[in-house]
């Protein structure tokens, strides 16, 4: 008997994605399915091309054929995929900022010197390596990472309609406060003015199309922080900490002020959890302590999206401009790097499927 589209429909809809809970073919993630005798191939579109569960799902997908249709079906279970964003965002106003930019990820911290723009780097490069259009904003206007971390001193061009173009390297869009000042000069300005250099990287500049937009904030809770919440309806945010105690109390206010102000909480990165000796690579030393940001994100009911070893590699490649998950892709941190990433684009994905769009707030100060 001839294999059917409607069987093939019917055997996929047993196959459930594990992060939204629904079968594949209720989320509609099934395309183009052809069938010539017992060979029947389709394409199955996730939600990110960083999905850490594809193998998962082919295999799922594959095993269904041959289980309830037929086990000597030829099956090629191709997969794609279509990010997703927040439902109906956008709709609300067509002239929303960055339109066309599907989810904004704010990487912060309450401290410096916990590794965040590493982690935001690594992060971005990432999404960009499983496929994602990403960009990466440098918010960190008086200490900016991004041009040392990317190895890139040149400033972006302009357009006829006076708008920014941001530099390219390793398939992410670049643009931060470093491209445009002098290394050696400092930023010597109030919060006011700070705030109104950020807005621009947001307002003033050609973005086009990009799957993920990854802004690598700050330490701290300040001006800054609340400019990018009034100017643009950030996806979610990702915290990152040591696990030491004087790291995980600052962590704790800035879980607390993207909660205040209503915007998602992705999850929490451990950076400099252990460290790895180059010449004994199967030893671990928690210098920092252990576990601490791990059991934060349980306490504070949030996901704890890895651990990330400290190693020289990691140090080096942020120096010369070559973040690990470019020059050691092999490393324990570059794959636990790698893992972050899938996980935060899981939780986004999971994000715009339950939850609405974030709204812009305004903040009003009572004297």
């Amino acid at each position: 008997m001839a294999i059917t589209k409607d069987q093939v429909l019917f055997a996929l809809s047993n196959v459930i994605d594990p992060d939204l809970g629904k079968d594949i073919v209720t989320l509609n993630m099934v395309e183009d399915i052809s069938i010539k005798d017992k060979h029947v191939s389709f394409v199955v579109n996730l939600t990110t091309p960083a999905c850490p569960m594809k193998e998962q799902i082919q295999r799922a997908c594959v095993n269904a054929i041959h289980h309830l249709i037929d086990k000597e079906a030829v099956v090629e279970a191709f997969m794609s995929s279509k990010v997703t964003a927040p439902a109906n965002a956008g709709q609300s106003n067509p002239n929303e900022l960055l339109k066309k930019v599907k989810n904004i990820i704010a990487v912060a911290s309450g401290k410096g010197g916990v590794g965040k723009s590493t982690v935001a780097v690594n992060l971005a490069i990432s999404l960009a390596q499983s496929g994602a259009k990403v960009g990466l904003v440098d918010a960190d206007v008086y200490g900016p990472s991004i041009p040392t971390m990317f190895n890139m001193r040149e400033r972006p061009s302009i357009t006829t309609q006076k708008k920014l173009l941001p530099l390219e390297k390793y398939g992410v869009k670049l643009l931060s406060m470093g491209f445009l000042v002098d290394q050696s000069e400092a930023v010597v300005w109030r919060g006011p003015m700070a705030s109104s250099a950020v807005k621009q990287f947001l307002t003033e500049v050609m973005w086009d199309e990009l799957d993920y937009l990854v802004m690598d904030l700050p330490p701290g809770t300040g001006d800054i922080q609340l400019t990018i919440v009034q100017t643009v309806p950030l996806t979610g945010a990702v915290i990152v900490s040591t696990p030491q105690t004087v790291a995980l109390d600052d962590a704790i206010k800035g879980v607390a002020m993207f909660q205040k102000v209503n915007v998602p909480v992705l999850g929490i990165v451990e950076n400099m959890a252990y460290f790895i000796p180059p010449d004994a690579p199967d030893k671990k030393y928690h210098i920092f302590g252990q576990d601490g940001a791990k059991n934060l994100a349980t306490k504070m009911g949030v996901p704890f999206l890895g651990e990330i070893p400290l190693e020289q590699f990691v140090r080096e490649g942020g120096d010369e401009g070559v973040p690990v998950v470019v020059g050691k892709p092999d490393s324990p941190a570059a794959k636990a790097l790698t893992e972050m990433a899938q996980k935060v684009a899981q939780q986004v994905s999971i994000r715009n499927a339950e939850q609405s769009p974030t709204e812009k707030i305004d903040i009003l100060f009572k004297p």
